[in-house]
């Protein structure tokens, strides 16, 4: 009967969640309106301010400036409303699933924000004031991810070191955590009547104060459970009492399923339960095991939304969970109370951080792995199950997979070309058989901290198993082409480096010390290019006055399809090529110069008659990109913009060109 009710309950949520992903769709529209609602979470970063608050729906506000409300305050906000963006380039982080899984339902940039009424509420004033006692503390962004369970304020570098490492975990407030809190409530507690109730209560509180962590969640949900059923004197399997609290926070938001703290949370925790019977032995052969079904049991999730893997963390995770189980983390509720501690607290931080940073330096344990499909997922958790039930031999066919995945860019065989949504800039990405990739231009924002190569092009590269490129093709020298190629060649491998006809600028010469110093080689005004079976053809190598007119064109033919990258070629270097070439009819158009009215003339587009044209534009940019006398002459064409559609992509398949967006 228990059986046949937990089905039952599992197909219910399944299809609750199935139906609730199929028909979600985030709009572009834009909504004025008002609301009324309570703070619920506050950021502070530099200039900025981050606010969520809790109406009929739940929000997200960004302030440009600085505020004095605390948790709990009532407000009015009166301002444009949005859903957020998603992702714009293929396979990457995704901004407004991740806040659905939030249940956080529209955004606002700046609106309007009156006060209504300060907080009364009890709990928000305790949260308010653990908040100004941990903003007094030099290891604050510590003190905040244990305390508060927001790991935001632990300073960027060092968690990318962290993740590197494969111990970001251990960062976030979760279930082993609280079964560390749970045996000092037990021990403190063990002679009182109603100390479970207590130890409920308290775990409600801690809950509250760290923001419904998923991880938390699913431990008080399992907890509660436990001890609801042994009151009731139902026996179920730890693995059953976990899915009933993976069915009922699914059944409270379906959105969960794209929180990957959430992921990681349930299916390590699956893992570990199933396979308790062999975690035998002393302390550290314990610990080596359950690192080593964790690693295991996370890599998909890795390969899935990071790309990367370090097979020694189950090796650092040996010692560095009970580094911070036993040391840090109860240091951080010590320090908490005794202030004066902060400076010890601050010492074995800093040194932490130092050794972190040596061992993330370490990277031929690093490796590379793309985006694994569904039915290579499947069969990760297939074998693994099966090695932790059946047999362990099977750790060889799991291992097996690793490798293929790891390996997956030799598996490739027909090309993918993607004009990655960089904004106002261009860059296009061409994958051709085994792997070998040629990046086209690297985009680029002036004035701007924000990395494109570090935050777009590499992750993307890498989610194809692709771990450094065969050639960097610049178009010409402007910065919203080639601003990103420092950055790029500073982080990534890239074998060599092709330059446009015509002499260095300034941008070029600061990349060219770049590559002398990293023995990259290097061409400028070249005719032609092989990669794989294919050629790439230089159209433009006459030297004009500026930069435009010397941007490199290029030409190539694809499993039988053509295509043609314009860089911001202007209608003169087009009628040259008119002159000098006779063309063939194009399969896919990158539009020049962003379609400004400049370029893609009407005698150039009749002559060469694209089916499908690229324009890689940025969102309301100040050019007032694409020209509508630009759009006339395109519009017998099919015309896809990276402002409208993000990142498109083009794959050859069956002799069959297949085009997909990356819808925002």
């Amino acid at each position: 009967m228990k059986r046949i009710i937990l089905i039952v309950f599992c197909a219910i949520v399944l299809i609750k969640t199935l139906l609730c992903l199929a028909f979600y769709k985030n709009t572009n529209y834009e909504i004025k309106k008002s609301v009324k609602g309570i703070i619920t979470y506050i950021k502070y970063d530099d200039n900025k301010t981050t606010l969520d608050i809790k109406s009929d729906k739940k929000y997200r506000i960004t302030l440009y400036s600085k505020v004095s409300y605390k948790l709990g305050d009532k407000i009015k906000v009166e301002g444009i409303f949005k859903n957020a963006s998603g992702n714009t380039v293929f396979n990457l982080f995704n901004y407004n699933k991740y806040l659905l899984s939030k249940k956080i339902a529209m955004i606002s940039i700046n609106p309007k924000v009156t006060l209504i009424d300060k907080n009364t509420n009890l709990f928000y004033t305790l949260k308010n004031n653990m908040i100004s006692h941990v903003n007094k503390y030099n290891t604050n962004g510590y003190l905040t991810a244990f305390l508060l369970g927001d790991k935001s304020y632990i300073d960027d570098d060092v968690k990318n070191d962290y993740k590197m490492l494969g111990i970001s975990h251990l960062f976030a407030v979760s279930g082993m955590h609280v079964a560390l809190l749970l045996l000092t409530l037990n021990f403190i507690l063990k002679k009182v009547k109603y100390k479970d109730i207590i130890i409920i209560l308290f775990l409600l509180l801690f809950i509250f104060l760290t923001n419904y962590t998923e991880s938390l969640l699913r431990c008080f949900l399992f907890i509660l459970i436990g001890y609801i059923f042994k009151i009731f004197k139902i026996k179920l399997s730890s693995e059953s009492k976990l899915l009933i609290t993976l069915l009922i926070l699914l059944l409270y938001n379906s959105f969960y399923i794209y929180n990957v703290g959430f992921i990681f949370s349930f299916v390590i925790t699956y893992f570990i339960l199933i396979s308790k019977d062999k975690l035998k032995g002393n302390y550290v052969i314990k610990t080596l095991k359950s690192s080593f079904i964790c690693f295991l049991s996370s890599i998909p999730i890795l390969a899935c939304n990071f790309f990367t893997i370090n097979l020694l963390t189950p090796i650092y995770n040996l010692f560095f969970i009970p580094f911070v189980s036993f040391i840090i983390f109860p240091l951080s509720i010590i320090t908490f109370f005794i202030k004066p501690l902060d400076n010890v607290y601050m010492f074995i931080i800093n040194l932490f951080e130092k050794y972190v940073s040596i061992l993330s330096n370490i990277k031929m344990f690093t490796f590379t792995i793309g985006k694994p499909c569904i039915m290579l997922i499947i069969l990760y958790y297939l074998f693994l199950y099966l090695m932790i039930k059946k047999n362990k031999k099977f750790v060889f066919l799991y291992i097996a997979l690793l490798i293929i995945n790891i390996n997956m860019k030799y598996f490739i065989i027909n090309p993918i070309i993607t004009f990655i949504d960089v904004g106002q800039g261009d860059s296009s990405l061409i994958i051709s058989s085994k792997g070998k990739s040629v990046l086209i231009d690297t985009g680029g924002v002036p004035f701007s901290n924000y990395s494109i190569s570090e935050n777009k092009i590499i992750p993307y590269l890498n989610s194809y198993g692709i771990n450094s490129i065969d050639t960097l093709i610049l178009t010409h020298g402007d910065f919203d082409h080639m601003g990103e190629a420092i950055n790029l060649v500073n982080n990534f491998k890239v074998e060599k480096v092709i330059f446009n006809c015509g002499e260095y600028n300034n941008l070029e010469k600061e990349l060219i010390k770049v590559l002398d110093k990293k023995k990259i080689k290097y061409y400028s005004c070249i005719d032609e290019l092989n990669i794989d079976k294919n050629k790439l053809y230089f159209l433009q190598t006459k030297e004009y006055g500026n930069e435009n007119d010397n941007s490199n064109v290029i030409y190539t033919e694809l499993n039988g399809y053509e295509f043609m990258f314009m860089g911001d070629a202007s209608t003169t270097t087009e009628k040259e090529i008119l002159n000098t070439y006779n063309l063939p009819d194009i399969d896919v158009l990158k539009v020049g110069h962003h379609g400004s009215k400049t370029s893609s003339s009407e005698e150039f587009i009749n002559k060469i008659k694209p089916k499908y044209s690229i324009i890689s534009v940025g969102k309301n940019n100040r050019y007032g990109h694409p020209n509508k006398e630009a759009l006339d002459n395109l519009k017998t064409s099919k015309i896809y913009r990276t402002d409208q559609d993000g990142s498109v992509m083009f794959k050859i398949k069956n002799n069959k060109l297949k085009l997909e967006k990356c819808s925002l």
